[in-house]
């Protein structure tokens, strides 16, 4: 069997390539569960935000392009079969990031350093407050895909009953929920980045 012909096999193969090279480069099996985290966090995290930036440079302006395309085959097939599926790995994806990045943060003693912007210590902890940041915008951003996005996002898919009212103001709440992500995921992704190889301003 080819893994490269199912999702499920191509993540397999990838993490059996990942653990190999992690074996070879590292001289033998040393379990080290920060680095795993990190890892996980990294890996839950391009996922998350490969997707959010997919749905507002690519879905959201290609569906309405779509829609405004009146002799066009429409974006029935996108929101059908493509935005569900999107959605599933997206919404996912983020508890994935956020969980990692409580797991690294924790096992690194700064969780509550980090969640308190690094005030707590005598001394203002640059660390703390710059991943704090980074850790309090991806907390926002879990927010917005679970409790706005999502909810909406099944209303616009007709997953859930609704009018054409509440479509028209489900669309318009996920969409700007999901802008507004976006946005956050800018500052976010410099900070989590910056916080241990500074920031680039």
């Amino acid at each position: 069997m080819n893994p490269l012909n199912t999702v499920k096999g191509s993540i397999i193969a990838g993490v059996v390539i990942a653990v190999v090279i992690a074996l070879l480069v590292s001289g033998g099996l040393h379990f080290n569960e920060f680095s795993l985290a990190r890892w996980l966090h990294f890996l839950s995290g391009v996922m998350w935000i490969g997707l959010l930036y997919y749905f507002n440079a690519v879905q959201i302006p290609g569906l309405a392009d779509a829609g405004a395309d009146k002799g066009g085959p429409g974006g029935a097939g996108i929101s059908k079969y493509i935005a569900p599926r999107a959605l599933l790995w997206f919404r996912w994806a983020a508890v994935a990031t956020w969980l990692t990045g409580v797991w690294y943060l924790a096992r690194g003693g700064n969780l509550v350093g980090a969640f308190t912007l690094g005030l707590l210590n005598e001394s203002l902890n640059n660390y703390q407050l710059v991943i704090g940041i980074g850790a309090w915008l991806g907390t926002i951003m879990l927010v917005n895909v679970w409790v706005l996005i999502w909810p909406n996002q099944k209303k616009v898919l007709g997953l859930v009953p609704a009018s054409d009212e509440e479509k028209n103001r489900a669309r318009n709440v996920a969409k700007y929920a999901s802008r507004i992500n976006f946005v956050l995921s800018i500052p976010m992704l410099m900070c989590m980045g910056g916080a241990s190889h500074g920031l680039p301003f």
